[in-house]
């Protein structure tokens, strides 16, 4: 686990598990930094997720960023439970639409890989499981969008406790 950041920050954060597309986990950086979010990057990712490599890739955001890199599942999953931190999956195999879900400050909002999502043992992992209703026909959103309504609903909910 590397650090940019306070790694034990009691605010909301969102956690990628080995994301595929540089461009979508810059995107989501970037949002998260605007937005002062963490990002828990789960590796393996599928490209140079380095911070040279990041920085090349254009995120000038990056220095904003709280971002700490975990090294796999088993890591971060010790470190949430070791912050106390609520894991909310959001994944299209659940029931519950995310906007009828009670977002709390602390919890880590956790979004699969582009390409295959995450696996069964990280499912039952979860805390909460939630879904962002879509047309049937629909296979996926684009993943930094779906972390930008994400995002947007758990603080609209947090801000207005707050």
């Amino acid at each position: 686990m590397t650090p940019s950041g306070d790694a034990l920050s009691p605010h909301l954060a969102i956690a990628l598990y080995q994301p595929d597309i540089a461009g979508n986990t810059g995107t989501i950086l970037r949002t998260a930094a605007c937005l002062g979010l963490g990002v828990e990057l789960i590796q393996p990712a599928g490209f140079d997720a380095s911070d040279r490599a990041l920085r090349r890739a254009g995120m000038d955001y990056l220095e904003m960023a709280t971002l700490t890199r975990h090294d796999g599942w088993a890591a971060f999953d010790a470190w949430r439970h070791l912050a106390g931190r609520r894991l909310v999956l959001f994944t299209t195999h659940a029931a519950t639409p995310y906007t009828s879900a009670r977002f709390s400050e602390g919890d880590v909002l956790l979004f699969g890989r582009e390409s295959a999502g995450v696996p069964e043992h990280v499912h039952e992992a979860a805390d909460l499981r939630v879904t962002i209703p879509m047309r049937e026909e629909a296979r996926s959103l684009n993943l930094a969008v779906a972390v930008g309504m994400a995002a947007g609903e758990a603080l609209r909910q947090v801000r207005r406790d707050g």
